[in-house]
C-alpha cells in the first residue's frame, strides 16, 4: 500500500515537473513574440528615417 502511495506521489512530482516545462517553453514563446515586434518596430523607424533623407 505504502509502495503504491509513494508510486502515485512520483506521478505527481512528474506531472508539476511537465507542467512548469510547458510554463516555460510558453514563456519563452511570448518573449519571441516580443522580440520580433521590437524588430519590426526598428524597422518601420528606419524607414521613415529614410523618408525624411529624401
Amino acid at each position: 500500500e505504502r509502495e503504491r502511495e509513494r508510486e502515485r506521489e512520483r506521478e505527481r512530482e512528474r506531472e508539476r515537473e511537465r507542467e512548469r516545462e510547458r510554463e516555460r517553453e510558453r514563456e519563452r514563446e511570448r518573449e519571441g513574440k516580443r522580440e520580433r515586434e521590437r524588430e519590426r518596430e526598428r524597422e518601420r523607424e528606419r524607414e521613415r528615417e529614410r523618408e525624411r533623407e529624401r
